[in-house]
């Protein structure tokens, strides 16, 4: 067992690095080829990692949506989809939301206090630091967590050195709003550059993999 999981960031951004806008609706930013291959990268994690405000925002599944991919994990013993897993610092989270009523498979919240309302749909663990949380993914049996947002993870993950890959997908469009929110915030990043290993067309987006340690 690692001492934690790698960590690999995924998003996709509009040229101009925003990931919404402010209009209230999702913006769907990438394309079906995309969508399909982050569904191949969720198949080979063993948990994924999204905000609270992400939950609150999109309602997401988070689930491996291919069949042939949900059959192959079960084959090798897994759960059909990753364990699902969110940080939330007040715990104030809708236990009937997608995250927790979706999928067959567990569901973990790192939080700053218990969270009676989640009592039967989710493990709580009363922590909300990073390092703590990997520690525990790791004891858990995680050695591959995908983080699909939203900013504040991305830049905290990044800013704290904790991130192994990230998987940048570019739209070909612009969202001109400074209100929007970004990729990632401000913050004090490592000055090394990352390695570029990988460039793929995606339809009308592109795919940047890069190596952050």
């Amino acid at each position: 067992m690692t001492d934690r999981p790698y960590v690999l960031l995924s998003c996709a951004m509009s040229i101009d690095g925003h990931i919404d806008d402010n209009t209230g609706e999702r913006l769907l930013l990438s394309n079906a080829e995309d969508f399909d291959r982050v569904d191949a990268v969720r198949a080979t994690c063993d948990a994924i990692l999204v905000g609270a405000n992400t939950i609150r925002r999109d309602n997401p599944r988070l689930l491996v949506r291919s069949a042939e991919r949900r059959a192959a994990r079960v084959r090798d013993g897994k759960p059909e989809s990753p364990v699902k897993v969110t940080i939330s610092a007040s715990g104030n989270l809708d236990p009937a939301s997608n995250f927790f009523a979706s999928g067959n498979t567990g569901k973990l919240v790192y939080s700053g206090r218990p969270v009676p309302a989640l009592e039967g749909v989710a493990t709580v663990v009363e922590t909300i630091e990073l390092p703590r949380i990997l520690t525990d993914l790791a004891g858990r049996g995680v050695e591959r967590l995908m983080v699909e947002g939203g900013s504040t993870l991305h830049t905290q993950f990044l800013t704290q050195g904790l991130a192994d890959e990230v998987h940048l997908v570019v739209a070909p469009f612009f969202v001109g709003d400074d209100d929007a929110p970004t990729f990632v915030n401000p913050g004090r990043y490592p000055a090394s550059r990352m390695r570029l290993a990988g460039v793929e067309q995606l339809g009308d987006c592109a795919l940047l993999r890069y190596l952050v340690r």
